[in-house]
């Protein structure tokens, strides 16, 4: 048995069992980090309904969290959360701030995958791309 993300009657994402318990247990960090709710219910009837208004505050909070984090072992271990709820976005057709990320980007070293990478959000937006192709529905 699976679960669904859904906006509306819209399956976003069906990921096993074990990505989604580990995916809510994010939430609840970084929910808690943020200072708001992520817009992600409750799991019902194999069902999590997300409400698109909340959702995408979080996503935005989120992402300029992640860009203000300076300690590179927070970074590290945000960014593959902040990579999966930003593909979460594009599939559910949330308007992302990148604007605001990249304007904290100048200077800041921020990705795992490339320590020395200077545009962390092109490598973000790439990560997040990669991860929408792997979350079938």
């Amino acid at each position: 048995m699976s679960q669904y993300y859904k906006v509306g009657d819209q399956a976003l994402w069906n990921p096993s069992n074990g990505a989604f318990r580990l995916f809510m247990s994010h939430v609840a960090v970084y929910q808690e980090a943020v200072g708001l709710p992520s817009g992600i219910g409750p799991m019902e009837a194999d069902e999590c309904q997300i409400d698109p208004i909340a959702f995408a505050v979080f996503v935005d909070a989120l992402l300029a969290w992640h860009s203000k984090t300076r300690h590179a072992v927070m970074a590290t271990l945000s960014e593959g959360f902040v990579a999966a709820v930003l593909a979460l976005a594009e599939k559910a057709n949330t308007e992302v701030d990148w604007q605001a990320a990249e304007r904290t980007e100048s200077g800041c070293l921020k990705t795992a995958s490339d320590p020395h990478a200077r545009e962390w959000t092109a490598a973000l937006r790439q990560k997040s791309r990669e991860l929408t192709r792997h979350m079938a529905v």
